[in-house]
């Protein structure tokens, strides 16, 4: 319990400090909301005047201090390229978006690994492990956005599986939104699949040399039940570390994906942000992602420590 409740102090004071940097950063920058509302025929009274009205003339402590509080409230000010709509607004139409693209994105790195990783395990050094190591290189080393273009052009143009660009709101269509999210979340998967399959399968072939598979076929256990029961378990659980950083990997790179297949979610809001130069807007989703990211790594440590008990061991030692 103290390690859990240690795990979410930290995640809580790296979202402060990275709610302070973002603040420090955004504010040193060269340009104000002010300058961007005002636009560049304005006068240096009229520049005085709106950075009063908008407070950016306090100190940055004070300044810091009022756009957390507003943040945490879900009121995080307003997106100055967004003709003033609230950014809680667009942050909330949003984060469903990307959110279920993350969800399905780690649900087939799941799909494809684990089945591709026990494909081959009693199969070492043969032919299919060959295929299995070539494409696994291959995913290791293609990029997603990459992936998302080859997507778009062989099944999209290619064999019309989908049609590029097409997006239905979830709340018209659920199943259609599912639909139109496989093949971008099959983009961001691939290339994480092949990093779990790549760790998972050295996992899987380690516990295969362990002493007690040894002892657990002299005693006549058959592979297969020697795998379901005691291998795959114990060559699971450390991946799960492997599977938390592949979750943070799984948001970054929905970034480029949502902009290469318009899918309207948070990182296409924040890549429209950066254009614009909305540092308010583009200052409050990195501070959400970050959030998003930081407690998926968070309870990916709390899950190992309640699921291997050599770990809760090891804390309650110390």
């Amino acid at each position: 319990m103290n390690f859990i409740i240690r795990r979410i102090v930290i995640a809580i004071i790296t979202v402060f400090l990275v709610s302070i940097l973002c603040f420090l950063a955004f504010s040193v920058i060269r340009g104000d909301p002010a300058t961007y509302l005002a636009g560049i025929n304005a006068s240096q009274e009229q520049l005085s005047a709106l950075r009063e009205e908008m407070g950016l003339n306090r100190n940055i402590v004070t300044r810091y201090l009022d756009w957390l509080s507003g943040f945490v409230s879900g009121r995080a000010g307003v997106a100055l390229s967004f003709r003033g709509e609230a950014i809680s607004t667009l942050i909330s139409q949003r984060l469903p978006i990307t959110i279920t693209l993350a969800l399905l994105s780690l649900f087939f790195v799941l799909l494809i690994s684990i089945p591709v990783s026990l494909l081959t395990v009693n199969k070492k050094d043969g032919v299919l492990d060959g295929i299995i190591n070539f494409l696994t290189a291959a995913g290791l080393s293609t990029p997603g956005f990459f992936m998302g273009m080859l997507f778009i052009f062989i099944f999209g143009f290619g064999l019309k599986l989908f049609i590029p660009g097409e997006y239905i709101d979830y709340n018209e269509n659920f199943w259609g939104f599912l639909r139109c999210l496989c093949f971008p979340a099959l983009a961001i998967s691939i290339p994480n699949a092949a990093i779990l399959v790549k760790f998972l399968r050295g996992s899987l072939f380690a516990e295969l040399r362990s002493e007690y598979v040894t002892m657990a076929r002299s005693k006549g256990a058959g592979g297969l039940y020697i795998l379901r029961k005691h291998v795959l378990k114990n060559a699971l659980l450390p991946a799960v570390t492997i599977f938390a950083m592949i979750i943070a990997e799984v948001f970054s790179g929905s970034i480029i994906i949502e902009q290469v297949f318009t899918i309207p979610g948070l990182g296409r809001l924040l890549i429209s942000a950066i254009s614009s130069r909305d540092y308010p807007l583009i200052q409050s989703l990195m501070v959400y992602i970050a959030f998003i990211i930081i407690a998926a790594n968070t309870l990916a440590d709390i899950a190992i420590m309640i699921i291997d008990p050599r770990i809760r061991e090891a804390r309650d030692l110390r």
